[in-house]
């Protein structure tokens, strides 16, 4: 997993309340048994103008230019801000996959959806819970000034805004020690891999029919 110290980068806005699961990376793309290729059909339904299948070459599909993530002055951004209730629906974890997989690396949003909001920070995505007036300045700021940017600072913290002026949100450490790190679960098991191998070995030893298998 992708290590989260400090990143400054485009923002866009995704304005509408309890975006659920479904609309960030529809059902048929669940069919996939890789942990890769989601972002492609990110908001799917809303990002283009027909029906996509999986495996589906996106330079084939339509775009809806009326969709946010496909106007240009938002291309390459990865911080996004929504409303309320972000990443509800059902609990699955192509979600985060999708949104890290399009290039985001945090979203910021009055409140999120529980399941999705854990699923994301075991994916290196870092959401982030600020007060509605504070996200409903960013929507303004973000709509008002073409290529507006943001930087999140976990480490501190903080959101730092192109003014300089600093926006403190709160974050579980056990949660903050592993993005810092970057440690998925897998990762945070294989620090204990040589206790891991000499507990294996000591049990072996001891009860060596373990070892055998039936063929």
């Amino acid at each position: 997993m992708q290590a989260f110290r400090v990143h400054k980068g485009l923002v866009a806005p995704m304005d509408r309340e309890n975006v659920d699961t479904d609309a960030i990376i529809p059902k048929q793309y669940l069919k996939s048994i890789k942990r890769t290729g989601f972002g492609p059909n990110l908001f799917d339904e809303w990002r283009y103008l027909d029906v996509g299948e999986p495996g589906q070459d996106p330079a084939t599909r339509k775009p809806n230019p009326d969709f946010v993530l496909n106007q240009p002055r938002y291309q390459g951004a990865s911080i996004l801000i929504a409303r309320q209730n972000f990443g509800c629906g059902s609990s699955r974890e192509h979600a985060p996959w999708a949104l890290e997989q399009y290039g985001f690396r945090a979203i910021i949003a009055p409140s999120f959806a529980d399941i999705f909001f854990n699923n994301c920070f075991k994916n290196g995505l870092l959401p982030i819970v600020l007060s509605e007036s504070q996200v409903d300045q960013l929507f303004n700021e973000v709509y008002a000034f073409v290529g507006y940017e943001l930087t999140v600072d976990l480490e501190r913290q903080v959101v730092v805004k192109p003014d300089g002026a600093e926006l403190a949100f709160d974050v579980q450490p056990f949660r903050k020690y592993c993005l810092l790190n970057g440690f998925d679960d897998i990762g945070l098991t294989l620090r204990q891999a040589d206790k891991i191998k000499a507990y294996e070995a000591q049990r072996l030893a001891t009860k060596p029919w373990l070892n055998h298998r039936i063929v």
